[in-house]
């Protein structure tokens, strides 16, 4: 287990290895490596000849989904469907932004290998979140079809149109790997606090990392007005959202519980 890089080391203000050696980069905690990374941070890092930031990554993200959204809902008249995909949008927007905060903390406080491997090398949110989205075409598919007021017409009318529909899928595929994210991030939290023990410092990173976490799962709660009337996919998610919220605040007080020496630890500022 390692120490943050000090104010004065270069690494802090730059921490992309642009201007430095590949040795650097490799020795870098901050920098995120192959078999180190979401499965999303690796997408922009894989694609060849394309360098693009975070910030106009997430921008792109939002607008194209967004901009999609808006311009088939007024095409095809689907005022509800625009109401509710613009929701999936920001959920799915901000869970990108969570997950880069996220690992961000979790590298900055420099863990053991074993942790980090487990957390983004491990790919287990990519099954989770193929689990969840199973679980919710099943739904709509089987389930919904069946109930007075089928969720999938309410939003894209009694004869789906093909692009609204295609997009509508790629939305919902987008936010169940959030939340397979999320619960993920959860259990894989629960697992290092119990396992390891960690300096004052680093606990309080790893706590903010949590923190995030469980704000990462709150998040999901905006697409609560849109299910009241489909008590299964309403249950579904507001029990994702307190699951996560229960696994996170277990991990955080056995963490503050393991800290090394026996002061409090209050302070959860950056």
């Amino acid at each position: 287990m390692g120490a943050d890089p000090a104010p004065d080391d270069p690494r802090a203000d730059n921490p992309a290895p642009d201007g430095g050696t590949p040795d650097d980069a490799a020795t870098d905690p901050l920098v995120p490596e192959y078999g180190e990374t979401w499965v999303y941070e690796s997408i922009f890092g894989a694609l060849p000849g394309i360098h693009i930031s975070e910030r106009l990554a997430l921008a792109l993200q939002f607008s194209l989904f967004e901009v999609g959204v808006l311009v088939l809902a007024w095409y095809y008249g689907l005022v509800d469907g625009a109401l509710a995909g613009t929701a999936a949008v920001v959920v799915a927007t901000a869970g990108s932004v969570e997950m880069l905060r996220i690992s961000k903390h979790v590298r900055r406080a420099d863990p053991p290998e074993s942790y980090r491997q487990l957390l983004f090398g491990s790919s287990i949110e990519v099954v989770l979140g193929v689990l969840a989205f199973v679980a919710l075409l099943t739904y709509l598919f089987v389930v919904d079809p069946r109930s007075p007021r089928p969720l999938v017409r309410g939003l894209l009318g009694p004869e789906p149109p093909l692009a609204a529909t295609y997009l509508t899928l790629l939305i919902l595929w987008d936010v169940c790997y959030r939340i397979g994210t999320g619960w993920w991030a959860s259990v894989a939290a629960l697992w290092r606090s119990a396992r390891f023990q960690f300096t004052p410092e680093q606990t309080r990173i790893l706590a903010r990392a949590d923190l995030e976490t469980m704000g990462f799962g709150v998040l999901q709660l905006l697409l609560v007005p849109f299910l009241l009337d489909h008590t299964i996919l309403l249950v579904a998610v507001v029990g994702h959202v307190l699951a996560v919220a229960t696994v996170t605040t277990l991990s955080l007080v056995v963490l503050y519980r393991r800290t090394e020496g026996t002061d409090p630890i209050t302070n959860l500022s950056p």
